[in-house]
Formats: structure tokens, C-alpha cells, sequence
């Protein structure tokens, strides 16, 4: 919940001016109000929403259906972020039934996933991610979320400063194709497992040198888009 038409517009125009160096796909997911903003200056594969109803389109005011977000020009949406899960009681199954609208729309959801610091420190963090990551294969199975991504967000690291080690990050990523594996390999194989835990220009490299983990879910750091096009650099590296 951060921007204004202002600020944006200075971000976008760095941002266009230098995204055809990069070697792989940027998306850049804003608040709804901004959306035509970004369909300005952006493709479709480049823009997406930080959220969307769970609902078909109808008698939910106040709600954004995916129908919408499509006709917005997006391409891809996130679902299940710690802080939708946290601060609007959004369960395993409401975000898998969120990922399964926005595939019906034609949209491309980023799935996120996530444990937070007690779950870690209780040993839970391979059975909580499971258990969420379960649900959403349950609604939509592999094939359809590899046409989307996946996100691993330790709510712990989350805007701390904190991050998870490369090598606890891989661990975990590992764990997770390994369970989409066991639905479907080929699925597995393709599907983009992304890291959002604090991920900074200083850190980013090294993460995503990792074998598992296929880019990153970025929060703060894309305030600043020379943050962010730092990150988006070291992708690629």
C-alpha cells in the first residue's frame, strides 16, 4: 500500500527506460487504483495485481474480480500474501480458490507460501509450507501453477531486515519442487519457485545462484527502482 500517480510515473519512466537490458521477466504488481497507470507503460506479461476475490464477478462490492483485472490490462496476480493471510484471515483454501479464478480469467497467479518465526522455531516450517502448497495443488494441481509461480515468503523475514541463509532458502525450495514433483515432474521441472524473504541488491545474487530458486518476490527494496533493477540484474548474472 504504498505510491501516488507521481512518484510512479518517476519510477515507471527509470524503469522502461532500462528494462530491455534485462535477460529475463520483470513484473511489476501494483494497487489496484494504479493498474492503468502501469498499462501505460507496460505489456500485459509485465503488470499484475496484489490481489483478487476469490469470488466470481457479482454482489461483492468492494471486491476486484479477475474478470476485471484482466480487462486491466494484467497478466499476472499475486494470491495468498503473508499479509492478506495475516491481516484478512485468508485461509489455504481461500487462496487456492483465489489462484483458481485467476486462472479461469487467463491470469498467471504468484502463489505465496510462507511460516512464520514460532512455526520456524518449533520445527514446523517443512509441514506448515506443505500444508499450504497441498491446498493449492488439491484446487488446481501442478500443471496450472506451473503457469503461474510460486513464492516462499518466511513471514519472519518480512520487511526485518532478516533474511533466511541461501542455503535455508534452497533447502526449502528444494523441498518444495520435491513435493510438486510427486504430482507431476514435468510441472516441477518448469515451475518458478521464488524467494521473498528481504531480498536486497547485497543478497540477491547469491540467492538466486542457489539451484532451486528461479528469482524473487520483492517488497521494500522495489520501492526504490534502483533497488529494484539491481535485483532484477543479479537474476541474470
Amino acid at each position: 500500500m504504498n505510491g501516488s500517480r507521481a512518484a510512479n510515473d518517476l519510477w515507471l519512466n527509470a524503469f522502461t527506460a532500462q528494462k530491455s537490458a534485462l535477460a529475463g521477466d520483470a513484473v511489476v504488481c501494483a494497487p489496484y487504483l494504479y493498474l492503468e497507470q502501469l498499462r501505460r507503460a507496460l505489456s500485459p506479461e509485465e503488470m499484475g495485481a496484489q490481489d483478487v476475490s476469490a469470488h466470481q464477478p457479482g454482489a461483492y462490492t468492494g471486491d476486484i474480480a479477475a474478470e476485471m483485472l484482466r480487462d486491466a490490462g494484467c497478466g499476472w496476480v499475486i494470491v495468498g500474501h503473508s499479509e492478506r493471510r495475516q491481516w484478512h484471515a485468508e485461509t489455504d483454501v481461500i487462496v487456492a480458490q483465489k489462484a483458481e479464478r485467476a486462472l479461469q480469467a487467463g491470469l498467471r497467479p504468484i502463489v505465496c507460501i510462507g511460516e512464520t518465526l514460532q512455526q520456524r522455531e518449533a520445527g514446523q516450517t517443512l509441514a506448515v509450507l506443505s500444508a499450504q502448497l497441498a491446498a493449492v495443488l488439491q484446487r488446481i494441481g501442478a500443471e496450472k501453477l506451473s503457469s503461474g509461480a510460486l513464492a516462499y515468503e518466511p513471514v519472519w523475514a518480512i520487511g526485518t531486515g532478516r533474511t533466511a541463509s541461501p542455503q535455508q532458502a534452497q533447502e526449502v525450495h528444494s523441498a518444495l519442487r520435491s513435493q510438486i514433483n510427486g504430482d507431476d515432474a514435468a510441472a516441477a521441472g518448469r515451475l518458478r519457485i521464488l524467494y521473498g524473504g528481504s531480498v536486497k541488491p547485497a543478497n540477491a545474487a547469491e540467492l538466486f545462484a542457489q539451484p532451486d530458486i528461479d528469482g524473487g518476490l520483492i517488497g521494500g527494496a522495489s520501492l526504490v527502482v534502483e533497488d529494484f533493477l539491481a535485483i532484477c540484474a543479479a537474476a541474470h548474472t
